[in-house]
Formats: C-alpha cells, structure tokens, sequence
C-alpha cells in the first residue's frame, strides 16, 4: 500500500467512525445502598466491577433512611430515596438495601452476581434503538444534546464522584473503610423531552463527573449517556 493512500484511509477513518452505525447505548444500573447496611459491601464491590464496563452506565444512590441507625452515611441525599421509592411503586416492592434496579424495569438483591448478570442480559436483549443523547464538559459546563425520538420523559442531570473511601466508626460497618463506586451527588430535571431535539448547558462541581437518564414516568429509559473518561 502506497503512503499516500495510507495517509488517505487514515484521514478518512474518523469520518467513517463517526457516520457509521451508532453504538447501542448503555444499559443503566442503579444500586441502592447505605454505608450503614452491612449487606451492602459485597454489592458495592459488584457496583465497582460494572463501572469499569462501557457498554453499562452504573451508579450508586445511597438512600437516608439508615442515616439513624448507628451511622449517617456521608453520601445519603433525599433524591436518592425519593428515586428508590419511586421505583417501589412501578415495581410493586418496598424498598430496600442492597437493591440492584435496571433499566427502570428490574430489581434484584444488589449482591446476587447470576442474577444481576441474567437482568443486565435481558434488559440488553429487549433494549430498542434509543435516544441519541451527547454529552460533554464545555467551559467548565456541562452541554447535553438529546436528539429526536418518539414519546415523551424527563431529562435526568446526574452528578457523580467515580470514587469515594469512606471509614465508618459506627453502626453495623463499624470499623471498615468502604471502597465505593460512581457514587451520585445529585440529580436534576433538565426538561421535558416529546421526541424533538433539545439542547442544555448546566453546571456541575469542578472534579464530578456527569451522566445524563432520558426516563419516562412509568420507569422505562429511552436513553442514556455519560461524559467520556477524562472529559
């Protein structure tokens, strides 16, 4: 092959990945989890695995409602139990620690490897073509583009630490130093998505790392994206 050719293909071959088909989008895992659950590490450690793997966007909700039972954990927000609670009602379960939610449709106990794995599998295989979503970090901002579709959800903002040591001294992890992943600060509805294109720039704390859920109100996901690492 001549080295103008050469040159030719390599010029040419970002255009190719770009115009190409899209890459499926990833399949969301949500855990909800509390530093005061002492069933709860082995999920986390499952939580690390899944967040290292492009083709899943997992992130770890700690919910409040242990904050009073021997230690408040330093990660627990509102938003995460109000989310949690949300799913008890499309589920037809209470909630609970460590409780492994994805795609909006199943839940398992988070710790349960086979059957995270055979849920993550499924929902792939039932997952049609999505919402086109981009997300990058421009001027210290966050710029989200949703793309058409059909239908109708909200525009989910997450804010996330990658990762996060915590020390315990009370309550059933007295003692421990949880090792924890994709741990979510916070959550935000950007707008109404109704299948036209949309666009929006938003603040997230320097070191955060961002995610964006479009969620219909029954649960189902139409689409998900993330900052790409090192954005």
């Amino acid at each position: 092959m001549s080295s103008r050719l050469t040159s030719f293909l390599l010029a040419l071959a970002p255009v190719m990945l770009v115009s190409g088909p899209a890459l499926a989008r990833p399949v969301v895992v949500e855990l909800f989890t509390s530093q005061g659950c002492s069933s709860c590490p082995p999920a986390e450690a499952l939580l690390g695995e899944l967040a290292g793997r492009d083709d899943l966007l997992a992130l770890g909700f700690h919910v409040t409602y242990w904050d009073d039972l021997g230690w408040k954990d330093t990660a627990s927000f509102a938003g995460a139990t109000e989310r949690q609670a949300t799913y008890a009602g499309h589920l037809g379960e209470g909630s609970f620690t460590p409780q492994l939610v994805i795609e909006g449709r199943r839940s398992v106990v988070g710790s349960r490897r086979a059957e995270a794995a055979s849920a993550i599998a499924a929902a792939r295989a039932e997952m049609e073509t999505g919402t086109e979503i981009a997300v990058a970090r421009r001027n210290g901002r966050i710029a989200v583009t949703v793309g058409s579709g059909k239908g109708s959800a909200r525009v989910i903002l997450v804010g996330f630490d990658r990762s996060l040591r915590s020390p315990v001294a009370r309550g059933e992890n007295s003692g421990r130093t949880l090792a924890q992943a994709n741990v979510v600060r916070s959550l935000r509805i950007l707008g109404t998505w109704s299948g036209e294109p949309m666009q929006f720039s938003e603040a997230v704390p320097a070191g955060q790392d961002a995610a964006v859920i479009v969620q219909q109100s029954d649960g189902r996901i139409l689409g998900a994206a993330r900052l790409a690492p090192g954005a």
